[in-house]
């Protein structure tokens, strides 16, 4: 089986800072089922899919690799700020931006 489902749940699942435990049970599964799925042992169920994609679980990236795009109105204040102090930054610093952003988002 395909593990890169799982490796892309296992990231979205970092992402949201969530252990196995914590994840699988918004999904309605033991962490021992989440580990499975992590690891590409087996598929989740839609069911599953649709209870953590409302804690915000990007779904599409989970099952396709690309992920969702985002609109503005999804936006936090927080986030809204930094994207607006992102676009005032000429190219090489945009670059560094982005190098610093990736570097801190894996574990």
């Amino acid at each position: 089986m395909d593990g890169k489902l799982g490796t892309r749940l296992k990231e979205e699942r970092k992402r949201l800072l969530l252990s196995q435990h914590d994840f699988g049970a918004v999904g309605g599964v033991a962490e021992n089922a989440q580990g499975h799925y992590e690891r590409g042992d087996r598929l989740p169920k839609s069911d599953y899919l649709i209870a953590v994609g409302k804690i915000g679980t990007d779904v599409l990236y989970v099952l396709t690799g690309e992920r969702r795009p985002i609109d503005a109105e999804s936006l936090s204040n927080d986030e809204a700020v930094i994207v607006e102090h992102y676009r005032d930054l000429d190219s090489v610093d945009r670059k560094s931006v982005s190098r610093i952003t990736s570097a801190l988002s894996k574990e």
